[in-house]
Formats: structure tokens, C-alpha cells, sequence
């Protein structure tokens, strides 16, 4: 009987003295992930980005790479400067669906401002309900964007202003018949004489007026802007957290930097299905680059929780979803990664800052 008592007594101080163990060493991790954050919190926080821990980047992604922080003030055009006059009337032609064949297409009608400027559609509709083979890109803060579709076939937002209203599967109509029926328009004459000088209407002042409008959407300060400037207490701990691994181990910084959270390049992230259904050939179709088969342009990441569905073609609707599929590299399919084009072959070569991250489950949340 005393030989039981005393075991037992052994093994319930061995169990407590283990317990008393493991309880310091998950109060000691605990502490040290808290500290850790807290400076963290602290840098971040600090107003001055020289003092944040230094990102991780891919050595391909140095010539583009400038740090993530404010939007600096739009810049407009020489040919087009700002005027009150001209934005409002870029303004009313925007929600104007007489620009298109059917008129009832606007330029609103995939970018909605209610909708944080595009339609939350996988794809979109246009002309005679036809569907379009590209997800609708926001255009919030696209004045900062360096070319303009997800194929950069337009390099100014007065090129880009015009390439809708004529494409047969969006507003279908021709932009001096366009012109036309905004001339007739007896309310746009005031319009155009404020904004221009003269009630003269014309395609290129249908262009200019617009895009002016177009650079004038642009986000308010973030959660982000200000935590950066000093406003410590604005972010949760697991924000802080994500910040810091956006800049290092989930890599995100390769791409999605500057303040447009963009470095308005192109990039292969093995997503154009070439020779499948869904094939896509990116940039190629632009350049004729065979180099550029499968690449698109980087979007910018401000705003992105609202923006969604994601990718060129929007076929993922969460950004844990986003961020699974870039942890995991994109283990894209050996036989979707050529296409035969116009009797030229046609490969997709994914980026090399495309690979395995094996982020945790945490630090995908």
C-alpha cells in the first residue's frame, strides 16, 4: 500500500513539475511572438519607412521594386491638364449610355463606383449580352497605372477611354458615331464650351474629358496610410503580423509594391491555360513577343478586399483562396502550358518568383 502511495505521489509531482514545464515554455513563445510584434508595431508605425525591417525580395524584382506607402499626388498630362469644368463633363459621358450601339451601356455600367469601381463579376457583360473574356479591373487610382488593360494594349487613359466604347462584345458602337450622338445632345453644349472653349464635340475631347474624370478617382487614406503614420493602435495584432510577412515571406512585395501596391509590370503566373478552354495569351497578343505568351499586368492591391473576384479571368473569389494558391506556387499543369498560335508555338513560362512559399495556415489568415 505504501509502495502505491509513493508511486502515485511520483508520478503526480512528475506530471506537475512537466506541466509547470510546458506552461514556460508556452508562456516564454507567447512573450517573445508579443515583444516581437510589438517592435514590429513600433517600425511600422514609426512615420519614417527607412526604419522598417528590410523586405525580401527575388533579384528579378529589384529593378521595379520601390517601398509600399502613400499615394503620391496625380500627375496630369501636359495635352490634358485638370480643369473642374472638364472633370464634370468626363463625369456625365461616363454615365452616359448614349456612347454605346444599344444605348444602354455606359462606362459605369462594369465600373460602378458602388461596386469600388468595377462590376464583382467573373466576367462581364456587354453588347447584346455578350460575355467578355476578362475580368473587369477596377479603376480606382488607375491615374498611377503605367498602361491599361489586363494586356497593357492601351498606354494612356485617353487611348484606353475609346477601345471600350468600339469593341463589338462591350459598347459596340464607333467612336465618330459616338461623337455623333453626344453632338446632338443639347445639354452638352454648355458642357463642352466650360471644359474646352467651344460647343464643338469631338472623339479626342470625348477621350480627354473622360480620362480627366478617371484620374480623379482616387482612394481616401487607408487603415494603412495612417497606421504608417504613427497611428500605432490602428492595427490588430494579426495585421501587423501580415504586414510584416506581405514584405518577407509571403513575397508579395516582388510585385505589389510602391503606393499603388503595384509595379506596373507584366508577369507569367501560369494562369492562361494555353491550349485548354480559357486560353488567354496575355501580353503576347499585344507585342507578338513569344517571350510574353501568358503574362498580364499587375493590379493594384488598394481596395482589393472589395474588388473581387480576382484574376485576369476572375476565377477566384476569396483572397485566402489568392493567397493559397501563391503559397503553393500555382502547381500548374504540365498540359496547359502550350498552344500552337497563328502556326507559331506558344509557351507559357511561369515566373521564377512564382514557386513554394509553404506558408502556415496562420500566416495565410
Amino acid at each position: 500500500m505504501k509502495n502505491a502511495l509513493s508511486w502515485i505521489l511520483i508520478l503526480f509531482l512528475t506530471v506537475s513539475l512537466l506541466n509547470n514545464c510546458l506552461n514556460n515554455t508556452v508562456n516564454k513563445e507567447i512573450r517573445q511572438k508579443t515583444d516581437f510584434i510589438a517592435n514590429l508595431r513600433k517600425l511600422y508605425s514609426s512615420g519614417d519607412s527607412s526604419q522598417w525591417p528590410k523586405p525580401i525580395l527575388d533579384p528579378e524584382s529589384v529593378p521595379t521594386f520601390s517601398e509600399i506607402g502613400h499615394l503620391p499626388d496625380v500627375e496630369f498630362p501636359g495635352d490634358n491638364q485638370y480643369s473642374d469644368e472638364k472633370a464634370m463633363l468626363g463625369k456625365t459621358l461616363f454615365f452616359d449610355p448614349r456612347l454605346s450601339r444599344s444605348n444602354q451601356i455606359a462606362c459605369a455600367s462594369c465600373h460602378d463606383p458602388e461596386l469600388a469601381w468595377c462590376d464583382n463579376r467573373t466576367v462581364s457583360f456587354g453588347h447584346d449580352r455578350q460575355a467578355g473574356t476578362r475580368n473587369a479591373m477596377s479603376i480606382l487610382n488607375v491615374a498611377y497605372a503605367k498602361s491599361l488593360f489586363w494586356d497593357g494594349r492601351a498606354g494612356s487613359l485617353e487611348e484606353q477611354s475609346q477601345i471600350p466604347i468600339q469593341d463589338e462584345k462591350e459598347m459596340g458602337e464607333h467612336i465618330d458615331i459616338a461623337a455623333g450622338k453626344i453632338a446632338k445632345i443639347k445639354g452638352y453644349e454648355i458642357l463642352f464650351e466650360k471644359a474646352f472653349g467651344d460647343k464643338t464635340v469631338t472623339k479626342d475631347r470625348i477621350s480627354k474629358a473622360i480620362a480627366t474624370f478617371e484620374r480623379t478617382i482616387k482612394s481616401l487614406p487607408s487603415k494603412f496610410d495612417q497606421f504608417i503614420d504613427g497611428k500605432s493602435e490602428l492595427y490588430t495584432d494579426d495585421e501587423v503580423m501580415g504586414l510584416h510577412l506581405f514584405r518577407t515571406k509571403a513575397q508579395c512585395m516582388n510585385c505589389h509594391n510602391s503606393g499603388y501596391f503595384s509595379n506596373s509590370s507584366f508577369e507569367n503566373i501560369g494562369t492562361s491555360l494555353l491550349g485548354e478552354k480559357g486560353e488567354d495569351l496575355g501580353r503576347y497578343s499585344v507585342t507578338k513577343n513569344p517571350e510574353d505568351a501568358g503574362k498580364f499586368r499587375v493590379p493594384s492591391l488598394r481596395e482589393i478586399s472589395k474588388t473581387g473576384p480576382f484574376l485576369h479571368n476572375g476565377s477566384m473569389t476569396t483572397l485566402t483562396e489568392v493567397i493559397q494558391f501563391y503559397s503553393k506556387g500555382n502547381p500548374e499543369h504540365g498540359q496547359k502550358r502550350s498552344t500552337v498560335h497563328e502556326g507559331i508555338t506558344l509557351a507559357s513560362e511561369k515566373s521564377g518568383m512564382v514557386r513554394m512559399l509553404e506558408l502556415t495556415d496562420e500566416e495565410i489568415s
